[in-house]
């Protein structure tokens, strides 16, 4: 993509059709994109920042640089410098993954978001636009309808209707498909990338704790049907990062219902003084202590598909960690009472699996290391690799496990939400040129902007909800540069819930891949119309036992 925008801004400049260009993008790519520009074609940009804009004399910087590149978020989130930006002309804005640009419909209504806004700023004081995604499809054609009026307002902003045919984009849509781009002697640019997945079951007491865990959170969604819609929204969405968390390891389900627990412990012996407190001045509340109402306001988007698009993956990663252990149905203090008594059953069951050193999981992995010839080269020295997980847990637990298999604490790098920028590009540099180190273990965190192709191996430990994520991460190794054919494995738990919509879907992409020559893009986005991958997977947590909604599912996955 950096290629592409440095290709046009070198021509339109060449051509004097553009002096004034300002590039907005993720704050974690800025420095990314102004090293490029400058050492790929020579042409110099400004990184704006707070201090630049205080100290500047003209009160306005984007006055005074014409080559200038912008943090999307310090923009989307600061009135004052949009402001300052309304009073500007540019020649030609350049958004990078602008699919962070969302919208989606709530009822019959738009729901705009902050970056949404600005990017209908940033069309309105430029000639020439241009946004750029290797993911701009999230699965709902509607969403993807409403991000085109960026583009193009009178054609598609407030047009959607459920049933219309998809629209005809090619004017304003160049869509590069990996696997079709050619070298200048014909040969492929992107080496082929193949993906398996790797099924395993879970042992007895596994299966036990994930029934279990389970039915709590199915039970507790149900009791969060009745709440206002936001507490509804904080509710649903803890529950379902509490499932993820069991699917993640035994590791990351004990350690997130021991931190629940606590919290919840916390908040009771809070309302519970609260409660006395009011007592005194009041005998009718004294009286009906038992329903003294336990609310604990923690703001979450509406659409829960849209909070981790509102965010970068590190900000999302340390939000995660806020929410997740707090938000709960319980409305009296019996109801919270009766449900700590449940997590601490919850709690010592789970301890019981991590304890057994009985996980399934890892012995997957574990054989994917050490059995699979692609993991060593020729001389049998072993390949690079990258492990994404969802969760610090995890990753803490992988680290531990993958050091003491390896036998070196040196072989292994980790990348997550709160590795600082200096610290991530020395962990890059590290794992590309340092042969003793040979796993980088990540978060999402790294699905954004780190280059990591001298590897060709990947493993997706915990599956993302949000089908762009898994594009993002593939595209860490598959990528200008890489000379080695890409392996992917998605590990897959066999009779989970989760892991059914996951075996299905994947069966179904394997299917359109032979049909489209192996060009599979946007693996999950497009697998299926107008039901996001998240909502698809609540379903399977929460009724995943009726076989009506069973059969529903089957037929939105199969099409």
């Amino acid at each position: 993509k950096t290629i592409m925008a440095g290709l046009l801004i070198r021509e339109l400049l060449m051509r004097a059709d553009a002096k004034r260009i300002l590039i907005v993008s993720p704050g974690s790519l800025t420095e990314q994109w102004q090293d490029e520009l400058l050492e790929k074609f020579g042409v110099t940009f400004d990184i704006f920042s707070r201090e630049k804009q205080e100290q500047c004399a003209s009160g306005n910087y984007f006055d005074e640089s014409d080559q200038l590149i912008c943090r999307l978020d310090q923009l989307s989130r600061n009135e004052d410098f949009q402001e300052k930006l309304k009073n500007t002309d540019w020649d030609l804005i350049i958004v990078d993954e602008a699919h962070k640009l969302s919208a989606n419909y709530f009822g019959n209504k738009v729901n705009k978001t902050k970056r949404f806004q600005l990017g209908e700023l940033l069309g309105s004081i430029t000639r020439h636009y241009l946004l750029m995604t290797a993911t701009p499809h999230n699965g709902k054609e509607e969403d993807f309808q409403i991000w085109l009026s960026l583009l193009d307002g009178d054609r598609f902003y407030g047009k959607f209707r459920e049933g219309a045919h998809k629209v005809d984009i090619s004017d304003m849509m160049r869509r590069m498909v990996k696997e079709e781009l050619l070298k200048f002697d014909g040969t492929p640019l992107f080496p082929e990338r193949r993906a398996y997945t790797a099924n395993y079951e879970l042992s007895p007491m596994e299966a036990s704790l994930y029934e279990q865990v389970t039915t709590y959170v199915r039970e507790e969604m149900n009791r969060a049907d009745n709440l206002d819609g936001q507490k509804k929204n904080n509710v649903g969405f803890a529950l379902t990062m509490l499932q993820r968390r069991l699917a993640s390891s035994p590791e990351a389900i004990y350690q997130s219902l021991k931190r629940r627990r606590k919290r919840l412990e916390d908040r009771l012996a809070e309302t519970k003084l609260m409660a006395r407190g009011q007592s005194v001045k009041s005998n009718h509340i004294a009286e009906t202590i038992g329903e003294y109402s336990v609310k604990k306001k923690i703001d979450l988007p509406e659409n829960l598909d849209q909070l981790d698009e509102d965010l970068s993956a590190a900000e999302y990663e340390l939000y995660v960690e806020q929410v997740v252990d707090q938000a709960s149905a319980a409305e009296t203090i019996p109801e919270l009472e009766a449900e700590i008594l449940s997590l601490k059953d919850l709690e010592y069951q789970a301890l019981s699996v991590v304890q057994s050193g009985n996980d399934k999981k890892w012995e997957e992995l574990s054989c994917l290391l050490q059995d699979k010839p692609e993991m060593f080269t020729a001389s049998g020295s072993r390949r690079k690799l990258i492990i994404f997980t969802e969760h610090k847990d995890t990753l803490n637990y992988l680290v531990a496990r993958i050091s003491d298999m390896l036998g070196n604490t040196n072989s292994v790098r980790t990348i997550y939400g709160g590795t600082n920028r200096d610290e991530r590009r020395k962990i890059q540099e590290e794992f590309r040129n340092d042969p003793e180190v040979i796993v980088l273990i990540a978060t999402d965190a790294a699905g954004e902007g780190v280059n990591l192709q001298n590897a060709n191996l990947m493993v997706n430990y915990d599956l993302p909800w949000n089908p762009n994520r898994l594009e993002q991460r593939f595209g860490r190794i598959h990528r200008i540069g890489q000379t080695e054919v890409c392996h992917l494995w998605n590990i897959v738990a066999n009779e989970t819930r989760e892991g059914e919509v996951f075996q299905k879907l994947f069966d179904k992409i394997e299917i359109e891949k032979e049909a489209l020559g192996g060009k599979v893009f946007d693996v999950l986005g497009e697998a299926f119309d107008n039901v996001s991958l998240r909502d698809l997977l609540v379903q399977a947590i929460r009724y995943g036992e009726d076989p009506k909604v069973k059969a529903k599912m089957n037929e939105v996955i199969e099409g």
